[in-house]
C-alpha cells in the first residue's frame, strides 16, 4: 500500500528521536549493496509495473509499497492528519510524495515539506524538510515476494525543533507478499541517521501489515509499526484503515492510529488522496533492471 516518507511514526506530531549504533547503519548498508548486487543478475525489468497497472501508493498506511511507480509516469500521493500527543493536538498536512520513474524498476521521490501546526495545548510549530530519494524495486525474488531498497536523506531545510537538526540520511526496504483469497502481507525495514543528533545516531523502524481486498477497488488493512532508539525506549503504534480506487490511477484513502505506548501519539486521523499520470515524458527503457548509483 503506501507510505511513509523519511518520518517515524511519531513525526510530524513531534521531533523524531534518534536510533540505533552506527554499526546497523553500516550493516543497513552492506545489506542494500549485496541486494542490488544480487539482483543486477536475477532481476527482470518486465516484472516491475506498466501504466496497465493500477496505482499503487505508500500511503495511508506507514509501509511502502514494494513497488515503483511505471517509468515515464508521476505519481502525487496527498494527505492530512490530525493527533493528540500529552494533552496537545495537532493537524498536519500535506504530507505530500512526488514520485516519479525515471527508468524501469527505479523511481525518484521526494516528500515535499509538511507543516505541522499545535491547535491546542503546548508545543511547536513548523515545516518538516524536505527529503529526495532513489527507489529500486528488486523484484521479483524467490518465493514471489516482492522487495524495494530505498536511499534517501532528510536536507536541513525545516524547522529544528519539528524536524530535527542536520542531515538525516535513511535506508528502507519495503516487501510484500501477496496470498491467497486476496490476503496480503507486507512490512517494511527502516534505518534513520541522524548524525546532528548528541546522543543516539540511529533509530530503527519496523513495520508488518495484514491486507485484506475486500472489492475490486477497496482494501482494509491492519498495521503494527515500532520505532526503537538506540539509547530510549521504544515507540509502538497499532494502525489501520482502508483505500479506495476511484479509477485505475486515482485512490481516496483513510486510516486510525492508537498509540500502544507513552512514547507514542495517543490517536492519529488520516485521509488522503493520490493521482497517477502517466506517459509524461520519455523514459529508458530496456531489458536490464537499473541500479542507482551512490
Amino acid at each position: 500500500m503506501q507510505k511513509e516518507k523519511p518520518r517515524t511514526i511519531i513525526a510530524p506530531t513531534l521531533v523524531a528521536s534518534t536510533r540505533g549504533p552506527i554499526s546497523a547503519g553500516k550493516l543497513a548498508m552492506v545489506l542494500l549493496t549485496l541486494l542490488v548486487h544480487q539482483s543486477t543478475i536475477t532481476a527482470r525489468a518486465e516484472s516491475c509495473p506498466t501504466i496497465r497497472d493500477e496505482i499503487s501508493t505508500d500511503r495511508p498506511d506507514v509501509t511502502n509499497s514494494s513497488l515503483v511507480v511505471p517509468a515515464g509516469s508521476l505519481q502525487i500521493e496527498n494527505g492530512i492528519n490530525f493527533s493528540a500527543r500529552d494533552g496537545s493536538h495537532f493537524v498536519d498536512g500535506t504530507n505530500t510524495r512526488l514520485r516519479t520513474g525515471i527508468a524501469n524498476c527505479l523511481e525518484f521521490l521526494v516528500d515535499v515539506p509538511t507543516f505541522l501546526a499545535n491547535v491546542r495545548g503546548p508545543g511547536g510549530a513548523g515545516f518538516s524538510d524536505v527529503a529526495p530519494a532513489l527507489k529500486w524495486q528488486i523484484s521479483p525474488i524467490p518465493g514471489k515476494v516482492d522487495l524495494s531498497a530505498v536511499v534517501g536523506v532528510a536536507l536541513p531545510t525545516g524547522s529544528a525543533g519539528i524536524a530535527g537538526r542536520g542531515a538525516q540520511p535513511y535506508v528502507q526496504f519495503p516487501w510484500s507478499w501477496e496470498l491467497h483469497g486476496g490476503w496480503g502481507l507486507s512490512g517494511m525495514f527502516t534505518e534513520f541517521i541522524r548524525p546532528s543528533q548528541p546522543t543516539s545516531k540511529l533509530i530503527t523502524e519496523a513495520t508488518f501489515v495484514i491486507e485484506k481486498k475486500v472489492t475490486e477497488r477497496a482494501s482494509l488493512f491492519v498495521e503494527y509499526v515500532g520505532d526503537y532508539p538506540a539509547n530510549g525506549s521504544p515507540a509502538q503504534l497499532l494502525n489501520s484503515g482502508g483505500l479506495y480506487r476511484l479509477t485505475p490511477t486515482q485512490q481516496v484513502d483513510f486510516h486510525v492510529a492508537v498509540g500502544l505506548n507513552h512514547n507514542a501519539p495517543s490517536y492519529i486521523v488520516g485521509v488522503g488522496y493520490s493521482a497517477r499520470f502517466d506517459e509524461l515524458f520519455s523514459a529508458r527503457r530496456s531489458s536490464v533492471s537499473m541500479v542507482p548509483r551512490s
